[in-house]
């Protein structure tokens, strides 16, 4: 805040926010807000109070809101329920659905002190060998542990419907992805052709379960051993086929050879880490789930993730303001390798063309 008592952090009217957050949460002024980077959709902040206290503040990009997305109140359930189970994440604090505090409904959670591990030089900084090794362990033993929630005890069995997940988030993504249509026919028909290769062989959907929907190791935080202190980023958390998470998983967790990495860079190409392999056989055994026909959910998550980086690529260029905007520029040749990738994995799955 500026000496005129107004705001200087794109997405928060600090005067007001700051009244909240005292009233709410019992912050005492003056706060600070700092931006935490690396969000690319939802807006997160640090916020700092006089005596030293942090919490953390999530609220929606500042415009470009994509229908169905940035659910704040849906967000502040998610964590809320999973409280009390052994899936560690953020206690949450407070919620707020005036939009006129802040330009939009946010929420308030607690500030979890640990490592969030974005690269392969911090990846290498932060953990030796043995912490990097504990922490994949650690990783697909809470995503194991996120599958086994019983969502009716915990209060979310009506998150979403239970059945037809992939069918549904096939036409979810695919619809958002026309509506985020910048320009390029050529990455448009990628699209489009791995979309109607999937949306025709979709499995079985054998259970239902808590799904996550972009769990990896950057939407983690991580304590100083590499143990997962909390699983962050519920923002397309819903109820469906569990497999996807672990096939989004794969989708991100690089290994130090590959030539490619879905956004340029990942901190599981430091070495030390488990391989795909290991990380997919330690989650089926913790689980008990067959992951032997893991090739289709792979492709699934190449080609929603780039359905979900087009619609980020398609807000910044409306406009959006106060998200990490390093490597924009970039976003529409990843997008096309990513639907390329999802192609190969098309075919590794067998899927017809």
């Amino acid at each position: 805040m500026n000496s005129t008592g107004t705001s200087t952090v794109e997405g928060i009217d600090e005067p007001s926010t700051t009244d909240w957050l005292e009233a709410n949460v019992g912050l005492k002024p003056p706060v600070t807000f700092a931006l935490v980077p690396g969000g690319r959709s939802n807006l997160t902040f640090r916020v700092t109070d006089s005596g030293g206290e942090d919490v953390i503040l999530r609220r929606p990009p500042t415009s470009h809101v994509l229908p169905t997305a940035h659910d704040m109140q849906r967000e502040h359930r998610i964590i809320s329920a999973l409280g009390p189970t052994p899936v560690p994440v953020p206690r949450a604090l407070a919620l707020c659905l005036d939009a006129g505090v802040t330009g939009a409904p946010f929420y308030v959670m607690e500030f979890v002190r640990g490592h969030v591990l974005r690269d392969p030089v911090t990846a290498a900084a932060t953990l030796d060998e043995r912490g990097r090794r504990h922490a994949s362990e650690s990783l697909a033993d809470v995503l194991a542990d996120l599958h086994d929630v019983d969502v009716d005890a915990a209060g979310i069995g009506d998150l979403g419907r239970r059945e037809g997940y992939l069918k549904r988030q096939l036409q979810r993504w695919h619809g958002q992805f026309d509506q985020s249509q910048l320009e390029d026919a050529e990455r448009v028909r990628l699209i489009d052709d791995v979309y109607e290769r999937l949306a025709g062989s979709v499995p079985e959907q054998a259970e239902t379960t808590i799904v996550h929907g972009d769990y990896r190791l950057d939407n983690t935080m991580l304590a100083d051993d590499g143990s997962v202190a909390a699983v962050l980023d519920w923002e397309i958390c819903t109820l469906g086929d569990p497999l996807a998470d672990l096939g989004v998983l794969m989708v991100y967790w690089a290994e130090p050879d590959d030539e490619m990495t879905p956004l340029g860079s990942a901190p599981t190409t430091a070495g030390g880490f488990a391989s795909r392999a290991e990380m997919r056989e330690r989650y089926g055994e913790r689980s008990g789930r067959d992951v032997s026909e893991l090739e289709y959910y792979v492709a699934f998550g190449y080609w929603k993730l780039a359905c979900i980086l087009q619609g980020v690529r398609a807000r910044y260029h409306g406009g959006a303001a106060a998200g990490d905007r390093t490597g924009v520029d970039l976003f529409g040749t990843q997008v096309t390798t990513l639907a390329a990738s999802a192609a190969e994995a098309a075919d590794a799955a067998g899927l017809p063309s």
